[in-house]
């Protein structure tokens, strides 16, 4: 403990906070949609967002202390996606289709199959995902500009100085000048925000064949797919080798445990990770640990204040997260994009990860993340295929 003290630094609480910020700003709404949609009453509701920030907090905290690595985890946010769409189970099925779910990702961990899987993904192939899955945020920063110009433009040149003086504090320095810029038009409605504790609720699962079939199956899969995939990519492209079954099973077993309380899926994060993977965290890449440490503080943080979470999170303008996302990710995106297309052989393979990825692409509910790595690897087996010689 005495050398994570040592390993702790602002910068490394600043990248953890902004993390969590883009995190819960990003999908926190389909979170709740989710739940409603299940039929969760607020205190239901409110229990969700206690048992997902324990969840993710422990995980975050407890891996990367135990593997001296950034290991960020986050819910599964298409698998909010796909519950927010299901119609005809109940909250009681459902729940049961959580554990089910956890039970899956703990063996796919355990059984050290989903890391075999990804030793076959190629180093350019990997990065040129990252590139792909992070890009998108960077657009959505430009493309802030139309709506508030001032406050972008503000945090932009706070970004470009900080660049320039003083590097390690560039994203700590763009979120000030963007609270800054923020509480001088008006636009922190802090006053809106309730602090109440959230309290958790049990529901006990029911098993269907119905709700395992529609609802765990496809949920396991997109969390697969769509979020460990990316999530291990990201570790592997900044240069983290993070031990991948260790890590999945941790994060099955731990969904397992809180599911009866609205965990209904963690995940290693891709986007959020990257934020505390980069030179932002720390300039020496043995103590970014660190701000996969803080983001868990901040996720226990938020999810035992559950009931303040949407009111605390929605006084920020959406441009102010836009932005923030977007220039703290860019030495990541520009970093991907270079390790992507260093090698000439794998390029072609790379282009098409990166473009597929980009998109958007959403076939069977499964993302563009893992469509991108399928393009890839199909590319691969085509230019670098050979017959076997007899």
């Amino acid at each position: 403990m005495s050398r994570a003290w040592a390993d702790l630094s602002v910068s490394a609480v600043v990248a953890g906070f902004v993390a969590v910020l883009v995190g819960y700003t990003s999908s926190v709404a389909i979170v709740f949609q989710a739940a409603q949609a299940l039929g969760a009453t607020p205190a239901q509701t409110a229990s969700w967002m206690w048992a997902l920030g324990l969840a993710m907090g422990v995980t975050c905290i407890g891996l990367s202390l135990r593997w001296r690595l950034p290991v960020l985890t986050a819910w599964s946010t298409p698998g909010a996606a796909l519950l927010a769409a299901t119609q005809g189970v109940s909250l009681a099925e459902a729940t049961g289709a959580f554990v089910v779910c956890a039970v899956l990702i703990t063996l796919a961990g355990a059984t050290r199959a989903f890391e075999r899987l990804m030793d076959r993904v190629p180093v350019a192939v990997a990065a040129a995902l990252l590139a792909g899955v992070l890009t998108r945020f960077g657009l959505d920063a430009v493309g802030s500009v139309r709506t508030a110009p001032g406050l972008v433009l503000a945090m932009a040149a706070a970004f470009l100085a900080g660049r320039r003086w003083w590097p390690r504090y560039a994203v700590p320095g763009v979120l000030a000048a963007g609270v800054a810029v923020a509480a001088l038009q008006g636009r922190l409605a802090l006053q809106s925000v309730t602090w109440d504790w959230a309290v958790p609720v049990w529901t006990t699962p029911a098993f269907s064949l119905t709700s395992i079939v529609g609802v765990a199956l496809p949920l396991f899969i997109v969390t697969m797919a769509s979020q460990n995939l990316p999530g291990v990519a990201a570790q592997r492209a900044a240069g983290y080798r993070t031990p991948v079954s260790p890590v999945i099973t941790t994060t099955g077993v731990v969904s397992l445990l809180l599911a009866p309380f609205g965990a209904y899926a963690i995940n290693l994060a891709a986007i959020t990770a990257a934020i505390c993977m980069g030179r932002e965290a720390h300039e020496d890449p043995s103590r970014r640990y660190m701000a996969a440490v803080m983001a868990g503080v901040f996720y226990t943080a938020l999810g035992l204040a559950g009931g303040a979470v949407v009111g605390l999170l929605a006084a920020f303008p959406r441009e102010l997260v836009a932005a923030v996302a977007g220039l703290a990710l860019l030495g990541t995106i520009a970093g991907g994009l270079a390790a992507a297309l260093a090698d000439e052989r794998h390029r072609d393979a790379a282009g098409l990860t990166f473009l597929v990825t980009l998109s958007g692409l959403s076939v069977a509910g499964i993302g563009s993340a893992f469509w991108g790595v399928v393009a890839g690897a199909v590319a691969m087996a085509v230019q670098h295929w050979r017959p076997a010689r007899r």
